[in-house]
């Protein structure tokens, strides 16, 4: 028998440790040489756990085990050949002795319990914990038992059509709420991922860590509104992609970086690191989470190349499909807030950056326009900053200097 270890490899020079979220093979399997049989859930991404040999697989680490970097994962045992999709030992099995004839008995059915039995897939965990279900009340018909979304949408429609429980009346008298059945008081426990639990943590030193203080302005979106219906089919003609507001207001912080390194800078340790280019990461929201992957070199690119790589990277992100390098980097960021409703709010540093744009929600107002009342589409704007890298002076003018600039695009589109 000749057996090879499958250790957690290094994944990236800050990543001390990673999460098994999930075994995409199961123990006794057959794996071809760099098949993936794993997934492990680092703190930036999700990455597939290719077989080092071919042969048959013996799990080592469970899921959702935190497992260092070189800790043992899994076995892969070279002498077992392929056979039928399973694995079968090389050497043949001894002939049966001719002495004596048996009957043939018959072979009962032996019923094995798979690890993906009950067990959600990650669309259909996190549809399961929206409508407050657990894995007992839904049936599982995937692959070994596994839990896929379409089970989740018939147990939610069963749900909804079963009739309303009548609870028991005594002498046709109301029951006290004390006996009422209706209310659950049910809880559960589940650990966080690797993914929130590292946002947690990064969220938590933001705020301790550096002097925030945010302050807000008001934006008016007329100009901006008018701009995009007026070259919207021709921009799409030409490029395959929608002029959308993220490129516009990237090109405006960006186009303000330069103007301002202050914004644009980072603290390390005693001294200040101040960049000649704007790579600023976009706030993706994700089933794992926020991810805030940068778009290098803003500054430099069309608003056509900033949508493509906005749209690339929102794909990759809600599909797990980001890399290491892809998320590494950034030194300004813009979260929108907007796209959930949200008329305000103070966004915290994305350390190690100093500053951090917050797009909100597009309401039409009143508001005076050369003396005149007029209805606008305008929309609040909210800068945190790092108080011991950017002066309340700076703060202020930078964001001014992006209004300016989304208010006048034609000064923003000349590059002016």
């Amino acid at each position: 028998m000749s057996v090879i270890e499958l250790r957690v490899p290094t994944i990236g020079e800050s990543i001390t440790e990673v999460t098994l979220s999930q075994w995409l093979k199961k123990d006794g399997d057959y794996i071809n040489l760099d098949e993936p049989i794993c997934e492990f859930e680092s703190d930036k991404a999700t990455l597939e756990f290719p077989s080092e040999a071919a042969g048959k697989l013996i799990i080592v680490a469970k899921e959702d085990e935190d497992l260092e970097i070189g800790a043992l994962v899994a076995k892969i045992d070279t002498s077992v050949a392929k056979s039928n999709g399973k694995a079968e030992p090389t050497k043949p099995a001894p002939e049966a002795s001719p002495a004596k004839e048996e009957a043939p008995k018959k072979e009962e059915a032996k019923v094995t319990d798979s690890y993906a039995a009950g067990h959600p897939s990650p669309a259909a965990g996190k549809l399961m914990e929206e409508h407050q279900l657990s894995n007992a009340d839904v049936k599982g018909t995937g692959k070994d038992g596994r839990i896929t979304k379409e089970d989740v949408m018939k147990a939610i429609e069963a749900k909804k059509n079963a009739p309303a429980a009548n609870p028991k009346t005594e002498d046709s008298s109301t029951p006290s709420p004390s006996t009422n059945t209706g209310f659950s008081r049910n809880s559960e426990k589940k650990k966080m991922s690797r993914m929130r639990r590292t946002i947690a943590k990064r969220l938590v030193s933001a705020k301790n860590n550096t002097a925030m203080l945010t302050t807000f302005n008001e934006v008016d979106l007329y100009e901006i509104m008018a701009l995009r219906k007026k070259v919207q089919e021709r921009f799409v003609e030409k490029n395959g992609v929608k002029l959308g507001f993220m490129s516009l207001f990237t090109k405006a912080c960006a186009k303000t970086l330069m103007e301002m390194p202050d914004v644009n800078a980072a603290i390390d340790g005693d001294h200040i690191i101040y960049h000649d280019y704007a790579d600023i990461s976009i706030a993706i929201s994700t089933g794992n989470g926020l991810v805030v992957p940068p778009i290098h070199n803003a500054e430099s690119l069309s608003f056509a190349e900033i949508e493509f790589k906005i749209k690339e990277l929102a794909g990759k992100a809600r599909s797990g499909k980001l890399t290491l390098e892809e998320m590494r980097g950034g030194t300004f960021t813009i979260t929108n807030g907007g796209v959930f409703g949200s008329m305000m709010s103070t966004p915290i540093l994305n350390e190690p950056q100093s500053a951090i744009l917050g797009m909100h929600t597009i309401k039409e107002r009143p508001v005076v326009v050369n003396g005149e009342i007029k209805i606008r589409p305008m929309m609040y704007l909210a800068l945190s900053y790092d108080h011991r890298v950017i002066d309340g002076s700076t703060s202020v003018t930078f964001l001014v200097k992006v209004k300016e600039l989304l208010e006048d695009p034609v000064t923003l589109l000349l590059d002016i």
